[in-house]
């Protein structure tokens, strides 16, 4: 018995790839004044001292932090496009070891090159992060020494670090390095200041909880975010314009997921497929709430014509799936 396999294009549809293609190839819009920082030097990053003792690094789209104290020097993340830059920052301010290594969550685009730090360094990592480092077993990653729930307070030297867990967010593990003295606070993959989310509101573990995080954020006394990701070291305003951002697509999304009309969505699409059925309701709900959210924030943060889509797509999800948003598939009367 033979079978026929049908590609894409018989089927008269873009072949996965064409179509990431025509993505690729679509027109951007400017990227607007708040999206852009510092130029990066032939270095490969940038530094900046944003309160006594307190450093940024940033290579353009991955940033980390380092703390210079009395005793030593305290390093909060190392992801690997920064890697031994990181080491050559620190020595360009101090001769003093690196004495603590705070790990912000798991994900190794922010802490893949923890190894570069001395194995004397004691580290420090939520238990959600520490009990996932446990599991993945990657050099590169080396497992804490000390592992908090809640809260836990970093003494070095004549700087206090204060290490918090907000409950689940981005992932969880993720936590706040808070720094009162100098008012700097670091929280990454959450805020990222003068561009919306990354993808998929950035591949968030709880999008509820990354929600109610700018709130919280808001109640910390900070003039410098330290956010992980893109040009510039943020602010609270950045809090303040992506909460707006996503508040509005969330208000757009819950809309759509009641407002798509089933009929025309549903023509020409195969109903006793019942993904395709939600493929073709999801893709819907996405659309419509792109539509409308692109043309009001192109012009205000980075990259809305580039992730609003996916970010819609996740929004529409977690609502119907965390907040119970479920549209014409709620409750049969």
């Amino acid at each position: 018995m033979s079978t026929t396999i049908q590609s894409n294009q018989s089927l008269g549809v873009p072949s996965f790839a064409e179509d990431a293609k025509l993505r690729r190839e679509r027109p951007t819009g400017p990227v607007p004044a708040i999206a852009k920082g510092p130029e990066i030097p032939a270095e490969g990053y940038a530094m900046q001292e944003l309160a006594d003792g307190v450093f940024w690094l940033g290579d353009g789209s991955y940033q980390s932090m380092f703390v210079v104290t009395g005793d030593g020097v305290v390093a909060v993340d190392a992801p690997p496009t920064l890697g031994h830059n990181i080491l050559r920052a620190i020595g360009r301010v101090t001769t003093k070891p690196v004495t603590h290594v705070v790990y912000s969550h798991h994900h190794s685009d922010h802490c893949g090159a923890m190894s570069i730090f001395p194995d004397t360094a004691r580290r420090y990592a939520q238990r959600a992060t520490a009990q996932r480092l446990e599991f993945l077993a990657d050099p590169d990653r080396p497992l804490p020494t000390d592992v908090f729930d809640e809260t836990l307070t970093i003494d070095a030297g004549d700087h206090t670090l204060e290490l918090a867990y907000p409950g689940p967010n981005h992932s969880e593990g993720n936590s706040f390095i808070h720094l009162p003295n100098q008012r700097v606070l670091m929280l990454v993959d959450v805020i990222f200041p003068g561009w919306v989310p990354f993808s998929n509101i950035s591949l968030s573990a709880f999008v509820p909880g990354v929600l109610h995080l700018h709130e919280t954020t808001l109640r910390y006394d900070f003039d410098h975010l330290v956010t992980g990701h893109v040009t510039r070291p943020g602010t609270p305003e950045d809090v303040r314009v992506q909460l707006e951002y996503l508040t509005d697509l969330r208000t757009t999304a819950e809309a759509a997921l009641s407002s798509v009309d089933l009929s025309s969505t549903m023509a020409g699409v195969d109903m006793t497929n019942a993904w395709a059925v939600f493929r073709a309701y999801l893709d819907a709900v996405t659309a419509a709430t792109t539509d409308e959210i692109v043309p009001r924030w192109k012009d205000r943060l980075g990259g809305a014509d580039v992730f609003t889509l996916p970010n819609a797509w996740a929004m529409a999800e977690s609502l119907r799936l965390d907040l119970n948003s479920l549209g014409p598939f709620g409750t049969t009367p």
